[in-house]
């Protein structure tokens, strides 16, 4: 598993080799959601709407350096870091 970007109290995450389609993991506080990088659709759990919000909106505006991580994780490349939302 590696951090790809912390903001606002969400910590993203990707796994390595994970299966596809191509996601990334969210996580605040007890709360965990698992979102798909082309559709940005939650694939599994949930967050409060607020946060929800805050993490579907980061993941628009950076879905191409999401995918590319992924690329690199697939290949067992470390991710590079996405700028937190702001």
């Amino acid at each position: 598993m590696a951090t790809i970007s912390i903001f606002l109290g969400i910590t993203i995450t990707m796994f390595y080799n994970e299966h596809p389609p191509a996601h990334f993991h969210a996580d605040y506080g007890e709360f965990n959601a698992t979102y798909e990088v082309e559709t940005l659709g939650v694939i599994r759990g949930g967050l409060p709407p607020r946060s929800h919000r805050y993490v579907a909106q980061w993941a628009h505006d950076h879905r191409d350096e999401l995918l590319e991580n992924w690329e690199r994780m697939r290949e067992g490349q470390p991710p590079l870091r996405i700028t937190p939302l702001v």
